[in-house]
């Protein structure tokens, strides 16, 4: 009789929606259905929804996934081989965020003020000063940039804590986003830039849809956004992209 979808969603810790969203593109359809109609999944199935994970995990996108798993000339030795380098540089970049977040722990415990760089170390070559900078620079919306710096001001070492704590959820809720498969106009994929938005207005400077989006292709072209998202996920800088530009789409 196979596996019903419930069973599946529990194997592979993924939802059932997921599940759902594989069989009605084509990616992963069950091969069997009960007198019910209801999906039942064989030993193959389960086999190939091993492989799709495996490559949402390196951040494939689907249609690729499809691509590799459907034709039979597809040499996935070249894309793992990519991804390898890819997730090479991923776990040298986590590891640096991980030394500089012990380091910050260590000072809490031993009540030592860190400098100002200190406080970012954990962002590795990523600055979170280059929102405004880049904002004033490039848009010339020079009152953001006085806006945050009177913001960052005020904080103290357990407010950076929050706040990057808080940052790093919301990156992370992306990131869950896309390895889900989830579209970036989906309506949790918007909701999830909606609170990336509403988090640089609460902590940084007031941010518009219109500077969002702004901000959003500069995550794309700009190598050191791009560098930090996809050490996140792979694919994630793209991602948040277009979510930005469908919520503000719909905020209109």
């Amino acid at each position: 009789m196979g596996y019903s979808v419930g069973q599946v969603a529990g194997f592979a810790g993924v939802t059932v929606r997921t599940l759902h969203h594989y069989d009605e593109i084509g990616l992963l359809v069950p091969s069997g259905r009960n007198h019910a109609g209801h999906r039942r999944y064989s030993d193959t199935d389960l086999d190939r929804l091993q492989q799709i994970l495996f490559y949402r995990e390196l951040g494939f996108p689907l249609e690729e996934v499809a691509s590799l798993l459907d034709d039979p000339d597809a040499d996935p030795r070249a894309h793992l081989r990519r991804q390898h380098d890819l997730l090479t540089a991923r776990i040298a970049k986590l590891q640096e965020m991980a030394a500089a977040v012990e380091t910050a722990m260590e000072a809490k415990k031993m009540g030592i003020d860190l400098t100002p760089e200190e406080k970012f170390e954990v962002f590795g070559d990523f600055d979170p000063e280059q929102y405004t900078e880049e904002t004033e620079r490039r848009w010339g919306d020079t009152e953001a940039y006085r806006e945050s710096q009177r913001r960052s001001a005020t904080y103290t070492k357990d407010d950076w804590k929050r706040i990057n704590d808080e940052f790093a959820a919301v990156h992370a809720h992306l990131g869950d986003l896309l390895a889900q498969g989830l579209a970036a106009d989906s309506r949790e994929a918007m909701d999830g830039a909606e609170e990336h938005r509403r988090f640089i207005s609460r902590y940084h400077y007031e941010c518009g849809h219109e500077m969002h989006t702004c901000l959003g292709e500069m995550y794309v072209a700009d190598e050191r956004f791009t560098a930090f998202y996809e050490a996140i996920r792979p694919g994630l800088a793209v991602y948040l992209r277009d979510a930005i530009l469908a919520n503000a789409a719909r905020h209109k």
